[in-house]
């Protein structure tokens, strides 16, 4: 929560910050212990050859944590329209009145999916689409038991049962997906290491008396690594964002006439 409460361009700011600063000490020391080079750049140069391969292979695990979210988010967004499309579909061939409620119901329902998709989860307002999806469940769960009971044996009331079921069912996991993030020790750690293994590089460098430039560049890839993976795991609120296509869709469909029409 710590980084994910935080602006996009402040969070940035504090990662360049942190990664450059640590860089530029560890040329500024590496300039006064010159002298000394004879007796540290051995052990130094062992040293910061292994962290760089330890906070390089801790880079990689956070990255593949934070896409591994991204895509799941995607995928729910895109499973939960669909759901939402076949409920729809079904809703078509209930007796009425239950049809044209429960139509409008799904069509308010999509609404509600969408607003959840544009909220920071955890915030006032994504709670309040919560709390409105599932008041629309409730209502649109209670119509199905009308149509059941109205038609016990019938394919149509049971076969949108099923789609509703699932429907409600997605939600819980849409509301899961956006608030799965990767771990704040593990970005914790990423951030520490990273700022560590290139202090040591910048340290070990500046006692060789080579070039600035390279480790500059290094910190610059290290930083842009650091806030990709940060913004993968802002879904509603980086430059990187899950938009809910797939659900505006298919909302735009429900403006459409019906397809089908109910039992006369």
């Amino acid at each position: 929560m710590l980084f994910f409460s935080l602006n996009t361009w402040v969070l940035a700011l504090i990662l360049c910050g942190i990664i450059f600063g640590a860089t530029l000490l560890g040329l500024w020391i590496g300039r006064r212990l010159r002298k000394r080079g004879d007796t540290l750049r051995e052990p130094l140069g062992v040293l910061q050859g292994s962290i760089l391969g330890v906070v390089g292979l801790v880079l990689a695990f956070g990255l593949a944590l934070a896409v591994g979210r991204y895509e799941a988010r995607r995928a729910v967004v895109v499973d939960d329209a669909n759901a939402i499309g076949t409920a729809y579909l079904r809703a078509q061939t209930l007796p009425e009145p239950i049809r044209t409620s429960s139509l409008q119901l799904l069509t308010s329902y999509t609404d509600a999916e969408i607003a959840l998709s544009d909220h920071v989860p955890g915030s006032d307002d994504s709670v309040a689409a919560v709390a409105v999806g599932a008041d629309l469940q409730q209502q649109l769960w209670t119509l199905a038991g009308q149509a059941l009971q109205a038609d016990p044996n019938g394919n149509a009331s049971r076969l949108y049962v099923e789609s509703l079921n699932e429907v409600i069912n997605l939600q819980t996991l849409h509301v899961a997906a956006l608030s799965n993030r990767v771990p704040g020790t593990v970005l914790l750690l990423e951030v520490l290491g990273a700022a560590a293994a290139l202090g040591l590089l910048a340290v070990y460098l500046a006692i060789l008396g080579r070039g600035v430039l390279p480790v500059l560049l290094g910190a610059a890839l290290v930083a842009m690594v650091l806030f990709v993976t940060f913004d993968l795991d802002r879904p509603t609120r980086g430059l990187i964002q899950v938009e809910p296509t797939a659900l505006i869709a298919q909302r735009a469909s429900m403006d459409l006439p019906p397809a089908a029409t109910g039992p006369s």
